[in-house]
């Protein structure tokens, strides 16, 4: 009996010893850490829907184009740690490891709400995890590999990232104002979308096991001064995915597409400073034709496939943006934008089409968004926000469904500072939507969906909203 307690005891000596061990070994010293967070959190309420819960107005397919002040809660946490290079004196390397914790939920589920119900419906995201090391021995060269958020100048009020919008895992190099990349985008379950298919049956050990397609992007992307208040950037994208044959079920061909595209950023001179004008215009072919639902990444193909290859030879998707901002003086500022997308698949009509999966889906679209923002500085720390737009979207050879929106927004600005940008703050948001015929009767906008066919949509809700980089 003796011998066998020893034993016990030095057992659980070994293991407290290893947990202290363990214990000692991540304790964290290092002081080279950084926190940034963006969010938007509160309530919706529509009075038009039974269960009183508050639906987005937009139209079906166009995201938050129309307004984003009805958009759903979501957290983003972004914690980044900086390396010193090893001759910290000598050495200008910037060396960052970032990470974004991304939560909202999918059932229109508040986030504070913690219950089981909420927590099924909470999701919790990786979206960027990445090293990135910039003006590398005091050279203009930059290297990156990882997961980003790959994306640039957006249409904030729609949050609309209208051109350059590569967020996905990759690497890339930029050497000044050059940069070539390559992004893997994939996805799991294809069979719940429209894009050319990821997934397959490897049936090579005779029995079937899911396996992935992996898309390849390479892209270019070059910037360049024109004047000292207008600025070009150029974009040139190359997709490719493999053909699966010989050990799959089902196969698929190989298939490609490419996109070209420019951007003009101009610096404009008004009383208060922050001015600019914004203007892009892309063209993808293939199977770059994406996207869509407020979308602009053209790896997400849209439209069906030829019955005859099963290619998307022949897609192609164009689209325009203009998008300025006006800070007329202290008491004013103006944001209007105005967006133009048509797409079409590489189905042999422009109606429905057969996708990969026997489903009948709209082969071409065009989306029409114009807005603008009016912000009014009633005082440093109460801003009167309102919001105009128009909509309008075409399936196939359907009539469009349209949309006016009106939104009136009360905002408590607490740092007291007149800029459109002044964050955090707190929103008193009212809105009111007027819809076509086409888009009552089909029920076309998430808030149609739960209140039925009615010709006006309302939102009230108050919200918060911050950054901090």
């Amino acid at each position: 009996m003796i011998p066998g307690f020893y034993y016990r005891l030095t057992f659980i000596y070994v293991l407290l010893l290893g947990s202290f061990a363990g214990n000692s070994q991540i304790t964290i010293t290092n002081k080279n850490f950084s926190f940034g967070t963006t969010g938007r959190i509160g309530f919706g309420y529509s009075p038009d829907i039974e269960g009183h819960t508050g639906r987005q107005l937009n139209l079906l397919g166009h995201g938050s184009l129309g307004g984003r002040m009805d958009q759903g809660d979501y957290v983003d946490l972004l914690p980044a740690f900086h390396f010193m290079p090893v001759n910290a004196n000598k050495d200008s390397t910037a060396i960052d490891f970032q990470v974004r914790l991304a939560f909202y939920s999918s059932n229109g589920t508040f986030l504070g709400n913690v219950h089981s119900g909420s927590i099924n419906g909470m999701i919790v995201s990786l979206p960027e995890a990445f090293v990135e090391a910039r003006n590398i021995v005091g050279s203009p060269w930059t290297v990156w590999a990882g997961a980003r958020y790959m994306r640039y100048d957006d249409i904030h009020i729609a949050d609309y990232f209208y051109f350059d919008d590569h967020s996905s895992q990759g690497f890339g190099i930029k050497y000044k104002k050059s940069s070539f990349s390559m992004f893997f985008p994939a996805a799991i379950d294809t069979t719940s979308s429209n894009v050319t298919p990821y997934s397959y049956a490897n049936i090579i050990s005779s029995s079937k096991v899911l396996a992935y397609r992996q898309r390849e992007v390479m892209v270019g992307e070059h910037s360049f001064n024109i004047t000292k208040t207008h600025l070009v950037k150029l974009l040139a994208e190359y997709h490719y995915v493999s053909a699966v044959r010989k050990n799959a079920d089902p196969t698929y061909p190989s298939d490609y597409g490419f996109v070209l595209g420019a951007k003009i950023s101009s610096v404009l001179t008004t009383p208060k400073p922050g001015s600019f004008n914004q203007f892009s215009a892309r063209y993808g072919w293939g199977i770059a034709n994406g996207g869509d639902s407020g979308s602009t990444q053209t790896w997400r193909t849209f439209g069906a496939p030829r019955q005859g290859d099963q290619t998307y030879k022949g897609a192609y998707s164009f689209t325009m943006v203009e998008h300025l901002m006006l800070n007329f003086s202290n008491r004013i500022s103006l944001n209007p934008y105005a967006v133009f997308t048509q797409s079409r698949g590489a189905g042999s009509t422009k109606d429905k089409a057969t996708d990969f999966y026997g489903r009948e889906i709209y082969n071409y679209k065009v989306d029409v968004a114009l807005g603008t923002r009016v912000i009014y500085y009633l005082k440093d720390w109460l801003h009167l926000v309102s919001e105009l737009h128009y909509t309008s979207r075409t399936d196939g050879n359907n009539p469009a469904e349209s949309m006016v929106k009106v939104a009136l927004a009360p905002t408590i600005v607490p740092t007291a500072e007149r800029s459109p940008w002044a964050r955090p703050h707190i929103r008193f948001i009212a809105e009111v939507a007027r819809y076509n015929n086409q888009a009552k009767n089909t029920m076309y906008s998430p808030f149609l969906e739960q209140a039925g066919h009615k010709r006006l949509g309302t939102y009230f809700g108050i919200r918060s909203e911050w950054w901090v980089f």
